[in-house]
């Protein structure tokens, strides 16, 4: 992974033959940046398609959770793996397949006809992002001189974050213009484009030693993992004393102590257990955790609230979460130079603490809460997650050993998407839990008739996503009853879901007090985050 992460901590002396010989820069960051920018891009836009996803194929909150928690999943397990792939088999090779492999699972996402399908070809789709992802920097770092290597860095890193801030307002035009499924048609247009640059452009690198692929570890990992996801997501569903949900989770607890015995055997493991020994290495990986779980857990459960209480179309509510994504693009950099300044303990901890703030003002959002109410909170939540991300990943990289860096950039890209994947589900399974607690209350009270268990389990499961539903013919005055308990019962589970991620994120800020900067050297590592 460490082409993925990492800039050589000493550069070497400039080669004029270096570009002729890697092909030619600029078009290789073209070919780079439109690969990543199909993977940045999926990650906001599907947040603004699930509302219409879950009506128009009858989905669950814990069917929608998949579609973003899948991709998530195959994305954080896999990226590892992939980092060694590119060093046994070429990077461009594993770009190409990437490339490939995500335009055309974006067909097949698209063309589904049900929901299982749609994860199915979901969790194939971040399988392939992984791909993608390590060998961008690789490339890069092959294509340019080292004097000019920094400037192709910001350049892609600009790309990610225009593409993170593009993607509530392109899904939103193309949800409400087109239909849900352009969301992932437009990916293959981009890949064809990027495919074709990146065959006539690209030249071939791999590492100058090949490594084996801990196959087993991966196993280990990735069944740990969904056991994990799988039993909070069913939880609400099963019960949590349930002996399914009970066996999903001995089920992860067992692969993950299986996993973390099998590495201090193997031979190259996945992830050596030795790069945690570093306690700032350790917290900065749990940081990261948590910072994405308040950034995708947040972006999940307001797409329902904009779209369900508010009523607001996609391209509205696209609009609406435009400042948190805009946001950060100002403060990523900001954040970068206060952490120069003060330092990654300080920055982060008044990171976690802003986040805590604005996660505070979402839980007291309300049915009439305006433009303004939720604009203020999204900029909070901008310059809060900013230095968090740039600070983690910082004293990740840094701390570690010089020679474990890549893998080190490696568990960082993988902690935020397995942080991403757990905010989902997660505040999924509480809002879920607090709806089905409160929503009989609510029903009571407006006086509605009482509904067979059965049908009061399907007004529970679409309240858990504020929609409403009542059979055709229900007279309006009832019909705004249901409505109104069902919006009642969601912002009392929405309000809960933020309250756990302010505690959250008050946690994090005091963790961060243990960190300390990361090792420095004449030729630092660049690293991106």
């Amino acid at each position: 992974m460490a082409q993925a992460k990492t800039v050589a901590t000493t550069p070497p002396p400039p080669d004029p033959g270096r570009s002729s010989r890697q092909g030619h820069p600029w078009l290789t960051l073209l070919a780079v940046s439109l690969g990543v920018m199909m993977v940045m891009l999926d990650g906001t836009v599907v947040a603004i398609a699930n509302p219409v996803i879950g009506k128009e194929l009858n989905a669950s909150l814990a069917d929608l959770q998949w579609v973003t928690s899948g991709y998530l999943l195959a994305l954080a397990v896999f990226l590892i793996t992939a980092g060694k792939l590119g060093d046994l088999f070429g990077h461009k090779r594993i770009f190409v397949i990437g490339i490939a492999g995500f335009a055309l699972t974006s067909l097949a996402i698209g063309l589904s006809d049900s929901i299982a399908w749609l994860i199915a070809f979901r969790v194939l789709q971040g399988l392939f992002g992984a791909l993608l992802q390590p060998a961008a920097l690789a490339l890069l770092r092959a294509a340019f001189p080292a004097e000019k290597l920094n400037m192709a860095i910001g350049v892609w890193g600009a790309v990610i974050g225009l593409s993170s801030a593009a993607g509530p307002i392109v899904g939103g035009l193309l949800v409400e213009h087109v239909n849900w499924q352009s969301v992932f048609f437009i990916n293959v247009p981009v890949g064809i484009v990027a495919l074709a640059v990146g065959f006539l452009v690209i030249k071939e690198s791999r590492a100058a030693s090949l490594s084996r692929i801990d196959w087993l570890g991966v196993v280990l990992l990735s069944g740990a993992m969904f056991c994990m996801v799988w039993a909070i997501i069913k939880a609400p569903e099963y019960g949590w004393g349930d002996t399914r949900t009970l066996g999903f989770l001995a089920g992860a607890v067992v692969l993950g102590a299986a996993f973390v015995y099998w590495q201090t055997k193997a031979a190259e493991p996945l992830i050596p257990l030795s790069l945690f020994g570093n306690a700032s290495v350790a917290i900065g990986t749990v940081l990261m955790v948590l910072v994405a779980f308040s950034m995708f857990g947040a972006m999940f459960f307001l797409t329902f609230y904009f779209q369900g209480v508010h009523g607001l179309s996609p391209l509205d509510s696209g609009m609406r979460m435009l400042p948190m994504s805009a946001g950060m693009i100002v403060a990523s950099p900001l954040a970068g130079l206060a952490i120069g300044r003060l330092g990654p303990k300080i920055t982060i901890s008044a990171g976690m603490l802003i986040t805590a703030v604005a996660m505070f003002l979402l839980s007291r959002l309300g049915m009439d809460a305006g433009y303004v109410d939720s604009a203020i909170p999204f900029v909070l939540l901008a310059f809060g997650l900013s230095p968090v991300m740039v600070g983690a990943t910082e004293i990740i990289v840094g701390n570690a050993p010089e020679e474990l860096s890549g893998v080190a950039g490696g568990v960082q890209q993988s902690a935020m998407q397995v942080g991403g994947s757990m905010g989902t589900a997660v505040l999924g399974a509480i809002v879920a839990a607090k709806v089905a607690d409160v929503l009989p209350g609510y029903w009571t009270a407006a006086k509605l008739p009482e509904l067979p268990a059965e049908q009061m389990e399907l007004v529970k499961q679409g309240a858990s996503y504020a929609q409403a539903g009542a059979a055709p013919g229900t007279p309006e005055p009832i019909m705004q009853a249901i409505t109104g308990v069902v919006h009642s019962s969601f912002l009392d589970g929405m309000h809960l879901g933020f309250t756990v991620s302010t505690g959250v994120a008050v946690l994090a800020a005091l963790l961060a007090l243990f960190v300390r900067a990361g090792r420095k050297s004449e030729g630092a590592a660049i690293h991106m985050g």
